[in-house]
């Protein structure tokens, strides 16, 4: 175990496990000084009772006597959510690397993958930056790297729907309740990930997000990822708080280039400027990471008719305006749209904030290089 790490048997029984419902429910201890009483007292029952006694401050002393453990246990089962603590068989490895590890997880869905990456920026992204990241997304779940970011709008969501479109593995990371959806314009996002792939939290249901949990968010974002990519980000972006977790631990940390006129490359421009690798394409980040890249895109479809191929083949580049696609393939743009639609549907083409791509291959197992660790890392990254 890590000198950082939480004593082996702090939710080792069942009392243990009662106590850690209960110390998730506390507002303003921080996570540091919890594991620091924790490492003293040893166990999660006895971390609550030195609490009771006067370790904590009046007012989690209050929140520590009305939490109802029963009702607690009755909310994860109607959210469909359960909880694992340090020293599970399921609590993820990766996690140990952080000088503050959560001593919990509330988890929805499957086990957090071994092999993941995580993609953040701006949640105002523009259309470009919404396409990357889904470009991103999408490159590397279909090469059976879960996707991992925290479920806001903009980047966030665009690297998860990436993911989801060639049926990859993804995690969100809440910053909220694990039953809180949070943004909630992202509520039907969320639901889908929990159905398809996982949603973590270090909150108990019914934790409203506060502005202080996410950079506590943050740290398990850059904590469960081999790797973190950063589309895009103003000065003081909040994505900057991930890579510095990420540059602490070990990660590498990639950016994506922007438009030199674009606020929005500040952050990623910084980065590369200190040293950040640079992203223009998904095999970049999965070099790195020793997965080979998936081997090209969809092979063109014998049945396709003139236009269908047309429009195919100018799909090889950059997501692009069906303005563009159609003057590329020879077409009226409202013939260009009714065949793109089609070729959505084929899963041949995709779509994101206005503008098609090629449709990336799904696999079902990942190729990893001749390591025979990084092939069995690989092979158990896809989700449950």
């Amino acid at each position: 175990m890590p000198d950082h790490g939480w004593p082996p048997g702090f939710a080792s029984s069942d009392a243990d496990r009662d106590a850690v419902l209960v110390l998730a429910h506390l507002q303003t201890i921080t996570p540091r000084e919890l594991l620091a009483l924790a490492r003293e007292e040893g166990a999660a029952a006895r971390c609550l009772a030195a609490l009771r006694r006067g370790a904590g401050t009046i007012g989690d002393r209050g929140i520590a006597d009305s939490v109802d453990v029963g009702a607690v246990r009755a909310s994860l089962r109607e959210a469909g959510a359960r909880f694992v603590c340090w020293g599970d068989p399921d609590y993820p490895a990766p996690l140990r690397d952080l000088a503050d590890p959560p001593g919990w997880l509330f988890v929805r869905g499957g086990s957090p993958a071994p092999l993941a990456v995580a993609v953040v920026g701006a949640r105002n992204a523009s259309p470009y930056g919404s396409d990357a990241a889904t470009l991103v997304g999408a490159g590397l779940a279909a090469a059976g790297v879960a996707v991992v970011s925290g479920a806001a709008r903009g980047i966030d969501s665009a690297a998860h729907r990436g993911a989801l479109e060639v049926g990859g593995p993804t995690v969100a990371v809440l910053g909220s309740g694990i039953d809180v959806p949070y943004p909630t314009s992202s509520r039907g996002l969320i639901r889908r990930i929990a159905a398809e792939g996982v949603v973590v939290s270090e909150y108990p249901p019914g934790m409203k997000a506060e502005r202080r949990r996410f950079p506590a968010r943050n740290r398990i974002v850059a904590g469960l990822a081999r790797a973190v990519v950063v589309v895009e980000g103003a000065e003081g972006s909040g994505s900057l708080i991930t890579a510095d977790f990420a540059v602490q631990i070990g990660r590498t940390v990639f950016a994506v280039p922007g438009p030199i006129d674009n606020p929005l490359s500040a952050v990623p421009h910084g980065l590369i400027r200190d040293g950040a690798s640079i992203v223009t394409e998904p095999e970049d980040v999965l070099r790195d990471i020793g997965v080979l890249p998936v081997v090209g895109d969809r092979a063109e479809p014998e049945d396709l008719d003139p236009d269908e191929r047309a429009l195919f083949r100018s799909l090889s580049g950059a997501p692009a305006t069906v303005d563009s696609l159609a003057r590329a393939a020879g077409i009226a743009s409202a013939r260009a749209l009714v065949v793109l639609s089609g070729l959505e549907l084929r899963g041949l083409a995709a779509a994101s904030g206005g503008r098609y791509r090629r449709a990336a291959q799904k696999r079902k197992e990942a190729q990893t290089s001749d390591d025979p660790r990084n092939a069995a890392s690989a092979a158990s990254a896809v989700t449950g």
